[in-house]
């Protein structure tokens, strides 16, 4: 299992228990993976830690899952990192991404690119149905604040 941008590795620890026999964290922040090493040290071999962009860093294998949960926020380049996610992937990916609501829209919009000059990024179904379109079947569930993309091989 690949967990693209997965932090600290909670919903890794929750897959490593329930039975997968191998998780991959890749994610830019070493603080973030100091916390999942913490969390992750009793599935000791099965668990590879990658610091590093996801589009560059050295991972090795294809993935049964792939999940890139909450890692589309802040994605410029959205094409580039379901390219990759699809190259590594010989199952199911799961991700997450956000879209405009005039609930949350408005303070997202301030809160992460007004003060913290972070841009963030809003989706539409039809704009994932395409980012996806390598894989043989697509399903798109929309939530409060975003999607939930299940891509199956």
């Amino acid at each position: 299992m690949l967990d693209v941008g997965g932090g600290s590795a909670r919903v890794g620890e929750f897959m490593l228990e329930a039975g997968a026999s191998r998780y991959v964290d890749v994610d830019l922040s070493d603080t973030m993976l100091d916390l999942a090493r913490q969390r992750l040290t009793r599935f000791e071999d099965k668990v590879e830690l990658v610091q590093g962009d996801f589009l560059s860093a050295p991972l090795d294998g294809l993935f049964d899952i792939v999940l890139a949960l909450g890692y589309f926020d802040y994605i410029q380049d959205a094409p580039a990192h379901v390219r990759r996610i699809s190259e590594l992937c010989q199952g199911t990916a799961v991700a997450s991404f956000p879209r405009w609501t005039w609930t949350k829209g408005p303070i997202r919009k301030v809160r992460y690119e007004v003060i913290n000059r972070c841009p963030i990024f809003d989706y539409t179904e039809p704009q994932l149905r395409e980012l996806f379109s390598d894989f043989d079947r697509v399903g798109v569930k929309s939530g409060r604040s975003g999607f939930l993309v299940r891509a199956d091989r």
